[in-house]
């Protein structure tokens, strides 16, 4: 297994024959500014992992999360004409959410100190700024990393890095073979050849 992170399985999971997979975030955010609805359906399947993430990490509860999976994407779509460098949407989405998550904690203090005390206290010292730690976010944005190198390996790559490593039962090579329509004796030099390019995507992306 690469990960125990369920997002990043997940991710791996849809995207093992996806036709998409292939095109760059330049190509999806000029498809969605043209009312593409697919294109806009692939974006945010692409990085919906990504933002669910970070709420997770700071302690929010799921439907809270998703209220604020549903703002997120909102936003996105209202600054798509303004994104400059698509390819950098990752971290953009990283700090909305972030930012986003911190609002909707601070609004849960101010209720929970509202209904704590009565009108003659202040509350304004329960606005605690709740900022995501940096390594929780370098983290986040590593994940991404993986899940978009996965993205741009072959379809053949990701069938094979989906049955390798993110089965929760190991695959036998012989399924693994019959899956890529390839001899059994081969998986061990499409396995070899698969993860040197993803390992080469990664270090392009500044992934350690």
């Amino acid at each position: 297994m690469l990960s125990s992170n369920s997002g990043l399985d997940a991710t791996v999971k849809n995207i093992a024959g996806s036709g998409i997979a292939a095109r760059s975030n330049v190509q999806l955010v000029a498809e969605c500014r043209e009312g593409n609805h697919q294109a806009w359906e692939a974006l945010i399947d692409k990085y919906k992992n990504l933002i669910y993430s970070i709420p997770a990490r700071r302690g929010i509860s799921p439907d809270d999360a998703n209220d604020i999976f549903q703002a997120v994407a909102a936003q996105l779509l209202s600054e798509l004409h303004r994104i400059r460098e698509p390819e950098a949407l990752g971290s953009w989405l990283i700090q909305v959410t972030s930012h986003m998550c911190s609002r909707w904690q601070r609004y849960d203090t101010a209720i929970g100190a509202q209904r704590s005390f009565d009108g003659n206290h202040e509350v304004d010292k329960y606005f605690a700024v709740h900022e995501t730690p940096e390594s929780l976010l370098v983290e986040a944005l590593q994940e991404q990393t993986l899940r978009d190198a996965v993205w741009q390996a072959t379809p053949q790559c990701r069938e094979l890095i989906r049955l390798l490593f993110y089965e929760n039962v190991p695959v036998p090579y012989q399924q693994v073979a019959a899956s890529l329509g390839v001899a059994a004796g081969s998986v061990g030099f499409v396995r070899k050849k698969c993860l040197d390019r993803l390992r080469h995507v990664l270090e392009g992306a500044g992934f350690r």
